[in-house]
């Protein structure tokens, strides 16, 4: 894995990486760039098949993606976080461990409540988070 310095490196010679085609803070339009099409048909393949598994962090993420940006760019970028996790796991030589869907779904929800709380303060109001039981 000395080729490439990081996995960023990696993806983009894959040709799955993100793009990065914004204005004004929306995300337009943009396509996948040309990479090793012989990866990027695999990758597209296990991101499928990781998609269809039962309580797996993939299936979470690929789930909270298709739901906003649809399927085909889940698979990619679940692609892409699989690129990602192989690279870590060759270069660091550490096996990898399946977090769990549960985990990637209150990952979420704490983002998104921490984000409610921040608009809130930003208008002005003061948020004191109470625990529940």
């Amino acid at each position: 894995m000395s080729q490439f310095p990081d996995e960023a490196h990696l993806s983009s010679w894959a040709g799955i990486c993100p793009g990065n085609n914004e204005s004004a803070g929306v995300k337009k339009n943009s396509k996948i760039r040309k990479g090793d099409k012989f990866l990027k048909a695999t990758l597209t393949e296990v991101a499928w098949a990781a998609s269809r598994s039962k309580d797996s962090a993939y299936s979470a993420m690929y789930n909270n993606i298709a739901k906003r940006r649809g399927r085909k760019r889940a698979l990619v970028a679940l692609g892409h976080r699989i690129l990602i996790d192989v690279y870590r796991t060759m270069k660091f030589q550490v096996p990898y461990k399946d977090v769990g869907a549960e985990v990637v779904y209150q990952r979420k929800t704490k983002n998104r409540e921490q984000a409610m709380i921040r608009s809130l303060e930003r208008s002005g109001y003061v948020v004191t988070k109470v625990a529940t039981a």
